[in-house]
Protein backbone atom coordinates (compact mmCIF):
# COMPACT_ATOMS: atom_id res chain seq x y z
CA UNK A 1 0.00 0.00 0.00
CA UNK A 2 2.82 2.47 1.05
CA UNK A 3 4.53 1.83 -2.88
CA UNK A 4 1.35 3.06 -4.26
CA UNK A 5 0.66 5.80 -2.26
CA UNK A 6 4.64 6.80 -2.90
CA UNK A 7 4.00 6.48 -6.73
CA UNK A 8 0.82 8.83 -6.71
CA UNK A 9 2.46 11.58 -4.19
CA UNK A 10 5.70 11.21 -6.74
CA UNK A 11 3.23 12.31 -9.43
CA UNK A 12 2.00 15.53 -7.82
CA UNK A 13 5.11 15.93 -6.57
CA UNK A 14 6.36 16.65 -10.15
CA UNK A 15 3.58 19.10 -10.94
CA UNK A 16 4.36 21.37 -7.44
CA UNK A 17 8.28 21.16 -7.40
CA UNK A 18 10.55 19.55 -10.43
CA UNK A 19 13.15 19.45 -8.45
CA UNK A 20 12.70 17.82 -5.28
CA UNK A 21 10.90 15.31 -7.59
CA UNK A 22 14.13 14.73 -9.40
CA UNK A 23 15.97 14.28 -5.24
CA UNK A 24 13.01 11.62 -4.31
CA UNK A 25 13.55 9.96 -8.01
CA UNK A 26 17.44 9.80 -7.27
CA UNK A 27 16.82 8.47 -4.16
CA UNK A 28 14.55 5.71 -5.26
CA UNK A 29 16.97 4.70 -7.63
CA UNK A 30 19.94 4.43 -5.69
CA UNK A 31 17.45 2.50 -2.78
CA UNK A 32 16.55 -0.10 -6.41
CA UNK A 33 12.97 1.00 -5.99
CA UNK A 34 12.50 0.74 -9.49
CA UNK A 35 8.55 -0.03 -9.18
CA UNK A 36 7.80 3.21 -7.12
CA UNK A 37 9.23 5.43 -9.96
CA UNK A 38 7.16 8.15 -11.70
CA UNK A 39 8.08 6.28 -15.05
CA UNK A 40 5.70 8.55 -17.01
CA UNK A 41 7.86 11.72 -16.30
CA UNK A 42 11.07 10.60 -15.55
CA UNK A 43 11.21 9.20 -19.53
CA UNK A 44 9.91 13.24 -20.36
CA UNK A 45 12.74 14.15 -18.36
CA UNK A 46 15.37 12.09 -19.67
CA UNK A 47 14.35 12.69 -23.57
CA UNK A 48 13.96 16.55 -22.51
CA UNK A 49 17.41 16.48 -21.14
CA UNK A 50 18.70 14.59 -24.14
CA UNK A 51 16.96 17.40 -26.32
CA UNK A 52 18.63 19.82 -24.55
CA UNK A 53 22.20 18.23 -24.68
CA UNK A 54 21.74 18.42 -28.31
CA UNK A 55 20.66 21.59 -29.06
CA UNK A 56 23.96 23.12 -26.96
CA UNK A 57 26.19 21.22 -28.67
CA UNK A 58 24.65 21.73 -32.45
CA UNK A 59 24.73 25.56 -31.40
CA UNK A 60 28.29 25.80 -29.93
CA UNK A 61 29.17 24.09 -33.18
CA UNK A 62 27.49 26.23 -35.33
CA UNK A 63 29.05 29.26 -33.66
CA UNK A 64 32.16 28.01 -34.29
CA UNK A 65 31.60 27.33 -37.75
CA UNK A 66 30.11 30.82 -38.03
CA UNK A 67 33.12 32.48 -36.92
CA UNK A 68 35.66 30.23 -39.20
CA UNK A 69 33.61 31.19 -42.06
CA UNK A 70 33.95 34.80 -40.98
CA UNK A 71 37.87 34.75 -40.58
CA UNK A 72 38.46 32.58 -44.28
CA UNK A 73 35.93 34.21 -46.12
CA UNK A 74 35.15 37.79 -44.97
CA UNK A 75 38.19 40.27 -46.36
CA UNK A 76 36.40 43.33 -45.73
CA UNK A 77 36.09 42.84 -42.13
CA UNK A 78 39.34 40.88 -41.31
CA UNK A 79 41.38 43.56 -39.86
CA UNK A 80 38.80 44.79 -37.48
CA UNK A 81 37.14 41.11 -36.69
CA UNK A 82 39.69 38.80 -37.27
CA UNK A 83 40.96 38.55 -33.55
CA UNK A 84 37.42 38.53 -31.75
CA UNK A 85 36.37 36.04 -33.96
CA UNK A 86 39.28 33.85 -32.90
CA UNK A 87 38.72 34.45 -29.30
CA UNK A 88 35.32 33.48 -29.82
CA UNK A 89 36.42 30.01 -31.82
CA UNK A 90 38.59 29.31 -28.68
CA UNK A 91 35.73 30.07 -26.21
CA UNK A 92 33.28 28.13 -28.35
CA UNK A 93 35.26 25.09 -28.59
CA UNK A 94 36.04 25.24 -25.14
CA UNK A 95 32.02 25.27 -23.67
CA UNK A 96 31.55 22.48 -26.62
CA UNK A 97 35.16 20.17 -25.25
CA UNK A 98 33.05 20.55 -21.85
CA UNK A 99 29.64 18.97 -23.03
CA UNK A 100 30.93 16.32 -25.73
CA UNK A 101 30.14 12.75 -24.96
CA UNK A 102 31.00 9.87 -27.64
CA UNK A 103 27.39 9.90 -28.62
CA UNK A 104 27.26 13.38 -28.61
CA UNK A 105 29.82 13.87 -31.39
CA UNK A 106 27.96 10.76 -33.17
CA UNK A 107 25.12 13.15 -33.46
CA UNK A 108 26.85 16.18 -34.38
CA UNK A 109 28.72 14.01 -37.02
CA UNK A 110 25.11 13.56 -38.48
CA UNK A 111 23.84 16.75 -38.39
CA UNK A 112 26.96 18.46 -39.81
CA UNK A 113 25.33 18.97 -43.19
CA UNK A 114 22.04 20.17 -41.49
CA UNK A 115 23.83 22.26 -38.86
CA UNK A 116 26.05 24.37 -41.76
CA UNK A 117 22.56 24.90 -43.70
CA UNK A 118 21.90 27.17 -40.74
CA UNK A 119 25.49 28.39 -40.34
CA UNK A 120 25.29 29.74 -44.11
CA UNK A 121 21.65 31.38 -43.67
CA UNK A 122 23.36 33.80 -41.10
CA UNK A 123 26.43 34.19 -42.43
CA UNK A 124 24.88 34.57 -45.87
CA UNK A 125 23.04 37.22 -44.03
CA UNK A 126 25.35 38.68 -41.88
CA UNK A 127 27.62 39.69 -44.85
CA UNK A 128 25.08 41.10 -46.72
CA UNK A 129 25.21 38.40 -49.41
CA UNK A 130 28.36 39.66 -50.68
CA UNK A 131 30.47 36.83 -49.80
CA UNK A 132 30.55 33.51 -51.62
CA UNK A 133 30.94 30.98 -48.97
CA UNK A 134 31.11 27.52 -49.80
CA UNK A 135 27.78 25.35 -50.29
CA UNK A 136 28.84 22.54 -48.10
CA UNK A 137 30.60 22.75 -44.90
CA UNK A 138 34.77 23.18 -45.85
CA UNK A 139 35.67 21.69 -42.46
CA UNK A 140 35.34 18.36 -41.25
CA UNK A 141 33.77 17.73 -37.67
CA UNK A 142 37.82 17.27 -36.61
CA UNK A 143 38.77 19.99 -37.86
CA UNK A 144 36.09 22.47 -36.37
CA UNK A 145 36.68 20.60 -33.05
CA UNK A 146 41.23 21.11 -33.18
CA UNK A 147 42.23 23.95 -31.06
CA UNK A 148 45.12 24.51 -33.75
CA UNK A 149 42.86 24.14 -36.49
CA UNK A 150 42.69 28.40 -37.25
Amino acid sequence: MTQVTDKIDLKSLYEIDDHLWLEKTVDLLKEKRFNDLDLENLIEELESLSKRDKARVASLLEQIIRHLLMLQYWSKEYDRNSNHWKVEIISFRNQLDNNLTNNLIIYLEKELDKIYSKVLRYVKQKTENIVDFPDTCPYSLEQILDDDYF
